[in-house]
């Protein structure tokens, strides 16, 4: 694992994991270290909450901070609609299922949470050239870099009309 990126990425990450480090809500299973005397290294962190809309489920952290949210079965249309309506940011998401109808559910539910969708594969590493990428929401505007999509982003489209009579 390398290291953030700056100071400021370090400082923010490890705030988060301060954060659910004291939060009666949630517990670290995994990692919650990190280290800025040579580097700015933050461990793999794995956070469990009990709360849906705990913190580092709704917001952007960019480091290596994992939360899960265990939920049982009979609620999972439920956890698709939290999924969709909680995130101000729509980059990318995935699901890991094996039912096709969960997986069909998933994609109808959260259709606009996600610029790219992932089923049964890690939500990184769309490369451009070969698979168009883009979010929306304040991910973006959904243009698709490396697509034809993103060609209107560049562009001032015009119509014309005249009449000859």
């Amino acid at each position: 694992m390398g290291a953030v990126i700056d100071k400021k990425s370090f400082d923010t990450i490890a705030n988060y994991i301060e954060y659910a480090r004291s939060s009666n809500d949630s517990k670290i299973l995994v990692g919650g270290t990190y280290d800025c005397s040579t580097g700015y290294f933050v461990n793999p962190t794995i956070i469990l909450t009990e709360d849906p809309h705990f913190k580092t489920m709704e917001e952007e952290i960019f480091g290596p901070v994992l939360t899960i949210y265990l939920y049982d079965d009979e609620n999972y249309s439920e956890i698709l609609s939290i999924c969709n309506n909680t995130s101000k940011y729509g980059l990318t998401g995935s699901i890991f299922a094996k039912d096709r109808y969960a997986i069909e559910e998933a994609e109808k539910e959260l259709i606009h949470s996600a610029g790219n969708f992932y089923v049964n594969i890690r939500p990184t590493g769309a490369v451009v050239g070969q698979q168009p990428f883009g979010g929306s929401r304040l991910s973006g505007t959904n243009d698709k870099a490396g697509s034809k999509f993103n060609m209107m982003r560049w562009m001032s489209p015009r119509v014309t009309k005249e009449y000859f009579a």
